[in-house]
């Protein structure tokens, strides 16, 4: 990795969020703040002469300028039995749930592209067992219109991985839309990453031998970021790393094969997105009552700017996720509320997991 990078303090915010991310939301999602970057509304408001944002908007492509913020969260609701449309703007569902197939429970959801998503399939209860077949979750590509009514839901039928999602499973799709990121965990709470080609079926797979989370995927280009909390704790406090994975080059097997980047600061409840040049991380915090998004330079973590803050009455920032463009980015808490940028507020206690 680039070691002379500029600091995140000396480029626009609105230019550097543009340079890329990706995104997803955790299981028992409650509350997500979409951070609108450009097209109308500027996050980072407060942090510059508003005639260099205009100038620096005039200088983009009428594409990138024109680029909104996702209208419509798709959500796995309840335990899994359903998928759901939402509306950000109306906080109202777009047609009839969809309903998982049978003896199957939806269990996660990653954005891929404009208004496509691949979701993560676990048989239900004991289905797997009583036909006798070892557990495995499967994946299906979820496409909707433009009015935000589902088209289609497909199996990726090359697309599977041994063993049943957790309450800490996490997926992610790389922006080629093939490679699809997913945690599993074994017995003593020893996590499982695999990535597999929607494509091909082909599958790498790094393990721990030590029991801990996998949390906060997030790609750029083949290097695979995530969150890594361990079990034990230090002190009384858990010990959290910023790690990456280059997916293409690192030997499967341990998933110490991974490099540790830093440690996460103090108000960090291990949510993470990574840049999509893989030069800067930002951060969900916590502390005093505030919630907020810090920039941080990668590789050792320097701090850089703060890009959003919120009061807040308790609650951490349990989520944080970039729509496929990598310029919208969605805080998750815990208040079971949705809260777009520019919308009202929109209920989301319903649902397991989310993204947009």
């Amino acid at each position: 990795m680039d070691h002379k990078q500029e600091d995140p303090d000396r480029l626009s915010v609105v230019a550097w969020i543009r340079s890329g991310w990706k995104g997803i939301v955790p299981i028992g999602v409650a509350a997500a703040v979409a951070l609108v970057i450009g097209g109308g509304v500027d996050f980072a408001h407060s942090y510059g002469d508003p005639r260099d944002r205009e100038e620096e908007r005039s200088a983009k492509p009428a594409a990138d300028q024109d680029r909104a913020a996702p209208r419509y969260v798709v959500g796995v609701r309840g335990s899994g039995e359903a998928l759901v449309v939402r509306d950000v703007h109306s906080g109202r569902d777009v047609g009839l749930p969809v309903a998982a197939p049978t003896d199957k429970r939806f269990q996660r959801v990653a954005s891929v592209d404009d208004r496509s998503f691949v979701v993560a399939v676990d048989p239900e209860g004991g289905a797997a067992r009583a036909t006798g077949e070892a557990a495995r979750v499967t994946f299906q590509r979820l496409r909707l219109g433009k009015d935000g009514g589902v088209e289609e839901l497909v199996p990726l039928a090359r697309a599977a991985i041994p063993g049943a999602s957790a309450p800490w499973s996490d997926l992610a799709v790389a922006p080629d839309g093939d490679s699809i990121a997913y945690v599993t965990y074994r017995p003593g709470a020893r996590p499982r990453l695999d990535v597999v080609s929607a494509r091909t079926g082909q599958r790498k797979t790094w393990a721990s031998k030590t029991p801990g989370r996998v949390g906060s995927l997030s790609w750029s280009g083949s290097t695979l970021s995530f969150v890594w909390s361990p079990t034990r704790k230090v002190g009384g406090k858990t010990v959290r790393q910023f790690r990456t994975l280059d997916t293409s080059t690192a030997a499967p097997g341990n998933l110490q094969a991974s490099k540790a980047l830093f440690k996460l600061p103090e108000g960090s409840a291990g949510t993470a997105v990574m840049n999509r040049d893989g030069r800067t991380v930002v951060l969900g915090l916590a502390q005093g009552g505030q919630l907020s998004l810090q920039a941080y330079a990668l590789p050792a973590g320097r701090p850089g700017k703060v890009l959003w803050k919120r009061k807040a009455a308790g609650g951490t920032v349990s989520r944080l996720d970039a729509d496929h463009t990598g310029d919208h980015l969605l805080i998750t808490t815990q208040d079971g509320t949705l809260y777009p940028e520019g919308a009202d507020p929109v209920p989301a206690k319903d649902l397991l997991d989310a993204t947009w």
